[in-house]
C-alpha cells in the first residue's frame, strides 16, 4: 500500500473533505475530483511567491478556501459537524495546543467523520535527538491555552535538531554522520523573539515514535480530553507514520505495558547502529584464504 492509500484508507472519498496545510503537496487535490476545501496560512498567490525559488511543482498548490489566522475552524469555515473527513499531513507536530487542534477538527467533523494524520517519526528526522513528548506537556499546554510555542520549546528545538548525511529526514537504512542544524545564538534569539514579541515561531513542539503517539491519543480519550479514538494505524515508512481517528474508532487493543514496551523497542531501534550486510560465504572464504596466505608468506 503506497503512502497516499494509507492516508485515504479509512475515509469516505466521495464525501466532503477538508485538507489542512497541504502547501505544495496535497494528498487529495481538487484536480483529481475530490470534494475538498483547503485551509492554509496563506492564499494560493502568497504560497506561490513563498515557494517560487524552491524545487517544488508550483501548479500543485491548491486554491485556498480559508486562510487561517488563529481562529477556531468552525469560526473560520462557518461550519459545524459538516465534513466527512479531514487530512492533516505533518501538521499536528507544529500545533501549540495539540488537544485544542484535535477538538477543533472534531467540531467541524460529522459524528462519523474521520481525521487522517501523517506524523513524523522522530527517530528518522531532525527531531532524532529530541526527547519524546510526555503527556504532561500536552495537557499543560492545553489548559494554558497556548497560541504560540513557549520560549523553552523554541530553545530546545534549536539546540537539538540535526541533519544526517546532509538531509533533515531519512529512512532507517541511511548511514552517515549527524550534525547540528542551528546554533546557540539561534536558540537565544528564538527565545527572545517569543518573550518580547509574543509571536509564533514555526517549530516542532511535539516529538513522537509511533506507539508513543498511539498511547497519547488513547490517554487523552480516557482522560476525557478528546472524543477521538484510533480507527487505523500504519507503521513508519521512510520517516512518517499514519493514523486515522474518529469518534467511532475502537481504539487500541493492547495493554498499557505492551504499548510502553513497544515504545521502548522503537527507541532502541532508532538509536541502534545498522549492521553492515554480511559478505556472501564464498567471498568470506576467499578473503580468509588470501589473508592466511599473506600470513604464510610473511612468516
Amino acid at each position: 500500500m503506497n503512502d497516499k492509500k494509507k492516508v485515504l484508507r479509512y475515509i469516505n472519498q466521495n464525501g466532503q473533505g477538508l485538507e489542512i496545510g497541504p502547501s505544495h503537496n496535497p494528498v487529495a487535490p481538487k484536480k483529481e475530483g475530490y470534494k475538498v476545501h483547503i485551509i492554509d496560512h496563506m492564499s494560493r498567490e502568497q504560497l506561490m511567491t513563498k515557494y517560487k525559488d524552491a524545487q517544488v511543482v508550483l501548479e500543485n498548490i491548491e486554491e485556498v478556501d480559508f486562510v487561517w489566522q488563529g481562529e477556531n475552524y468552525s469560526e473560520l469555515t462557518g461550519k459545524k459537524k459538516f465534513y466527512d473527513w479531514i487530512i492533516a499531513s505533518q501538521v499536528i507536530e507544529h500545533t501549540p495546543d495539540l488537544i485544542g487542534f484535535l477538538n477543533d477538527c472534531d467540531s467541524i467533523l460529522k459524528d462519523d467523520g474521520m481525521i487522517s494524520l501523517v506524523v513524523p517519526d522522530k527517530r528518522y528526522c531532525f527531531d532524532h535527538y529530541r526527547p519524546i513528548t510526555g503527556l504532561s506537556k500536552i495537557i499543560d499546554s492545553h489548559y494554558l491555552k497556548n497560541k504560540i510555542h513557549t520560549p523553552g520549546t523554541v530553545a530546545e528545538y534549536y539546540l537539538n535538531v540535526v541533519s544526517k548525511a546532509g538531509t533533515i529526514a531519512w529512512d532507517p537504512s541511511v548511514a552517515g554522520n549527524y550534525a547540528c542544524v542551528h546554533s546557540l545564538e539561534d536558540a537565544s534569539q528564538g527565545m527572545t523573539t517569543v518573550l518580547n514579541e509574543k509571536t509564533y515561531i514555526d517549530v516542532h513542539a511535539w516529538c513522537f515514535v509511533p506507539h508513543s503517539f498511539r498511547l497519547m491519543i488513547h490517554d487523552l480519550f480516557c482522560l476525557g480530553l478528546t472524543p477521538l479514538k484510533e480507527v487505523g494505524f500504519f507503521s513508519t515508512t521512510d520517516h512518517l507514520f499514519y493514523i486515522t481517528l474518529s469518534r467511532k474508532g475502537k481504539g487500541i487493543n493492547r495493554s498499557r505495558i505492551e504499548m510502553l514496551d513497544s515504545i521502548e523497542s522503537e527507541i532502541k531501534e532508532g538509536i541502534s547502529v545498522p549492521k553492515k550486510p554480511a559478505l556472501p560465504k564464498k567471498i568470506r572464504n576467499s578473503l580468509t584464504h588470501i589473508y592466511s596466505k599473506a600470513l604464510h608468506l610473511k612468516g
